[in-house]
C-alpha cells in the first residue's frame, strides 16, 4: 500500500492562498501526512527537493506555475529518485497542467495523490531538463516580455495581448535543424520543442505530443511574406491553423545551429545559445496524472 506521506513545495507568492490551505487541511483529514515548505528566493526549490528526498518523502508536490514545476521536476530527475511528483498548478499559464488534464482547483489537484504515478519523459537541452516545452523566436519573446502585473489582471490572456502589441518588433531567426532522418534550414518566426503540448498561456505548438513516447515534438514556423497573418494564426490557436503555417516532426533528439544566436524560453527559464542539442529522457520521472490524461499514450 502506498505510504500516505507527501511534502508540498509551495511558491512563496501562494503562501497566503486560502484555497491551498483548505485543500491541504482536507487531505490531512483524509489521512495524509502532508508537510508544507515555502520558497523565498532562487535555489530554494532545489534545496527543498534535496532535503525532502533525504527525509524519505515518497511524494513531492510542486505548488506554483510552470517555472516552479520545472525546477522541482529537474531536481528530482537529476537526483534519480524513486519518489514521485504531484502537480498543484497555481501559476498564470499552467500550460503543462492544462494539457495534462490536471484541475486548477487545489483540492481536485491534490486528489491525484491517490492516483498511481506513471513514468514520463523529460526533455533535455545542454544539460538542463524541462518538463513542458522550449520555445524560441517570437513565442519566447512574448513570454519573456509579459509583465507580472498584466498576468495578475488578465491571467493567460495577458500573453495573447502582449503578442498583439509586439508585432512591430517581430524579426525572423536563421537556424539549421538536424535529427534522425530530418534536415531543415531557413528563417523561422517561432519554434516549439515539446514534451508537453502548449506554451505562452494556451498556444498549442505541439498538439500531438505525448509524455511517455520517448520522443520530442518539434514545431517550426517558417518565416513567411505575410508575417502578421502568420503570427495571427499562431496566436489565435487551433490545430488546423497551426498546421497551415508550420512544419512538425517527432524525434528522439534534435540539434540546432543558429549562427546569430537563439533566445529560448525553457518552461519560464530564459537561455541563449548558438548551438543546441535537445533530446528526450524516456521515463525520467514518475508523476501523478489523471488516468485519462491526453498526454499519456501507453
Amino acid at each position: 500500500m502506498q505510504e500516505r506521506k507527501a511534502l508540498l513545495i509551495l511558491h512563496g507568492k501562494q503562501a497566503l492562498n486560502e484555497d491551498v490551505r483548505a485543500a491541504v487541511t482536507a487531505r490531512r483529514e483524509d489521512g495524509w501526512e502532508l508537510a508544507v515548505r515555502v520558497t523565498w528566493e532562487a535555489g530554494d526549490a532545489q534545496r527543498l527537493v534535496a532535503q525532502a528526498l533525504q527525509d524519505d518523502y515518497p511524494i513531492l508536490i510542486a505548488g506554483g506555475g510552470d517555472g516552479t514545476l520545472r525546477e522541482v521536476a529537474e531536481a528530482m530527475a537529476l537526483a534519480k529518485t524513486d519518489a514521485s511528483l504531484a502537480l498543484l498548478p497555481l501559476g498564470t499559464a499552467n500550460d503543462f497542467a492544462h494539457a495534462a488534464g490536471v484541475s486548477l482547483n487545489p483540492l481536485e489537484a491534490l486528489a491525484l495523490l491517490d492516483t498511481p504515478a506513471r513514468s514520463i519523459d523529460l526533455g533535455e537541452v545542454d544539460g538542463q531538463l524541462f518538463l513542458n516545452m522550449a520555445t524560441g523566436g517570437f513565442g519566447s519573446n512574448v513570454t519573456a516580455n509579459t509583465s507580472e502585473e498584466l498576468k495578475r489582471v488578465l491571467g493567460g490572456a495577458a500573453y495573447f495581448l502582449t503578442g498583439l502589441t509586439r508585432f512591430a518588433e517581430v524579426r525572423s531567426a536563421f537556424g539549421r535543424f538536424s535529427g534522425p532522418d530530418f534536415l531543415w534550414e531557413g528563417d523561422f518566426l517561432a519554434l516549439g520543442i515539446g514534451n508537453g503540448r502548449q506554451a505562452g498561456g494556451g498556444h498549442l505548438l505541439c498538439p500531438q505530443a505525448l509524455v511517455d513516447d520517448g520522443l520530442l515534438d518539434v514545431c517550426i514556423v517558417p518565416a513567411a511574406q505575410d508575417v502578421v497573418g502568420t503570427l495571427g494564426t499562431l496566436l489565435s490557436g487551433g490545430i488546423n491553423g497551426l498546421e497551415s503555417v508550420s512544419l512538425s516532426v517527432r524525434l528522439p533528439w534534435l540539434e540546432i545551429e543558429a549562427p546569430e544566436g537563439l533566445d529560448l524560453n525553457l518552461d519560464g527559464e530564459p537561455m541563449e545559445s548558438r548551438q543546441l542539442r535537445f533530446c528526450a529522457r524516456p521515463g525520467a520521472l514518475k508523476v501523478h496524472l489523471p488516468m485519462a490524461s491526453p498526454l499519456l499514450g501507453s
